[in-house]
């Protein structure tokens, strides 16, 4: 596994030696040893990598990562360069367009995002190859709970868009008052249309960020092959 550096490191420093980590460590190691599993192994922390504690604006929360070949690269609902945007994603990109106005883009990959303070997030930071879920209660709960509670202890304005149940459920780790927590049903087709679809997240959340004097996020991913 690649290693976490920079602030996350002091922030998270304490859960590496934990015996959950150390366990968790062992299990992923072997899991990569065994068999196929997303993302590669250097991008299982690809979220903090690209946005670093201090530059966080934004937390968007996913459960574990894709599973099938060359999706995923350690950011939550992006997908990499080339590989069809998921359906969850298109979703993500029609509410986008609705609300800002935004151009839906030929690509998944949200790596701009990241660059701009959005932490994308899964709960889950590996999965087993065409076996969705198969790394849940391994430990990485714990884990990316640490990194939910280090955003959260952040003193200064932090928007938390919770989408589904089980994002949803870590509204109960946020107090801060500087922080705004905006959830939604899961943009999944299953689930867009029960109020994902209309919840203006994307303008609630830059309108809030402009009123605490902080730069808003262009959610603009642009095109790559047209």
């Amino acid at each position: 596994m690649s290693a976490i550096d920079g602030d996350w490191l002091d922030a998270l420093r304490e859960e590496f030696g934990k015996p959950y980590y150390r366990n968790l460590y062992e299990t992923v190691k072997q899991e990569y040893h065994n068999g196929t599993v997303f993302p590669p192994a250097d991008d299982i922390f690809n979220a903090m990598h690209y946005t670093t504690l201090s530059d966080v604006k934004v937390v968007i929360i996913g459960q574990d990562p894709y599973h099938e070949v060359g999706q995923a690269h350690g950011l939550a609902f992006s997908v990499q360069p080339g590989v069809k945007t998921p359906p969850s994603l298109q979703n993500i990109y029609k509410e986008l367009s609705d609300d800002l106005g935004l151009s839906i883009p030929d690509n998944g990959c949200l790596t701009k995002w990241a660059k701009q303070g959005v932490l994308l997030l899964n709960t889950v930071l590996t999965v087993r190859a065409h076996q969705a879920n198969s790394h849940a209660g391994i430990g990485w709960e714990t884990f990316t709970d640490a990194v939910i509670r280090a955003v959260e202890a952040q003193d200064r304005p932090v928007v938390f868009l919770l989408w589904g149940s089980h994002a949803g459920k870590k509204a109960s780790m946020i107090h801060n008052p500087k922080h705004l927590v905006l959830k939604a049903p899961h943009p999944s087709p299953l689930s867009a249309y029960r109020g994902f679809f209309g919840c203006k997240h994307f303008s609630t959340c830059n309108a809030f960020l402009e009123e605490q004097g902080v730069s808003p996020i262009d959610w603009q991913i642009e095109s790559m092959y047209n």
